[in-house]
């Protein structure tokens, strides 16, 4: 009987609200700071800023905000997430990168977030040792929805596009992985699928809980190695 061939042999993740439960402390943090600024800032208004790089959020809430008050936000905004930090792991992210590290794939995360952040959430999470690569969207020239951080994440794990699946939860990471060329699951957290990206999936899940049973097949995993002692 002929084995099947696994069709991937790497995966890109996105981090937050994929692999951490950090994009509604988030967003709870700037609609509270715009509160307590006396700003007009709208659930809908925040919505338009996930998945995309610091410089390219930063220009929208420059122009919510205005320089003074966006300084007084960011105060408010990095207390509030101290105290909430570390951020929790989502439902599934633990079993589905167990599975793959025991099966030897090779993982990295591509995520808007700054590198070193990238990094320090991860490890509170309990995440980090699952990647060998990480990557934070100040390394690259252009962020989500371009493809550079994918582009940024398949050199450092020396892999073809062709090679790699990514895994995302937003409309800018979705389209970012696709240019690079990487088949890609989405699994939408804070924001619901759009027409124009969701039937390029490769599929959708409402969890990576979801994702899993199917991965198998994608990565050749073994039943029974998402198990945490």
């Amino acid at each position: 009987m002929a084995v099947a061939v696994p069709a991937f042999t790497a995966a890109v993740f996105d981090m937050d609200g994929l692999l951490l439960d950090s994009e509604r402390p988030v967003r709870d943090a700037w609609l509270g700071a715009a509160v307590a600024g006396g700003i007009a800032l709208s659930e809908a208004d925040y919505l338009t800023l996930v998945g995309l790089n610091h410089r390219d959020a930063d220009a929208r809430l420059l122009a919510i905000f205005g320089a003074a008050a966006l300084r007084r936000a960011r105060d408010h905004v990095g207390a509030a997430l101290a105290a909430a930090a570390p951020f929790a792991a989502r439902p599934g992210a633990q079993r589905l990168l167990r599975a793959l590290h025991a099966a030897a794939i090779p993982c990295a995360v591509a995520s808007s977030t700054h590198h070193a952040e990238v990094r320090f959430r991860l490890e509170g999470a309990g995440l980090l040792d699952f990647f060998g690569v990480t990557c934070g969207g100040d390394e690259v020239a252009h962020g989500k929805p371009a493809p550079d951080l994918y582009r940024l994440a398949l050199a450092r794990l020396g892999v073809a596009a062709s090679d790699a699946m990514a895994f995302e939860d937003s409309g800018p990471g979705v389209r970012a992985a696709l240019a690079a060329g990487l088949a890609t699951v989405a699994v939408p957290d804070l924001k619901p699928p759009e027409p124009d990206w969701l039937a390029r999936c490769h599929a959708v899940f409402p969890s990576l809980d979801a994702a899993l049973d199917p991965a198998r097949g994608w990565f050749g995993l073994q039943a029974g190695d998402e198990r945490i002692p």
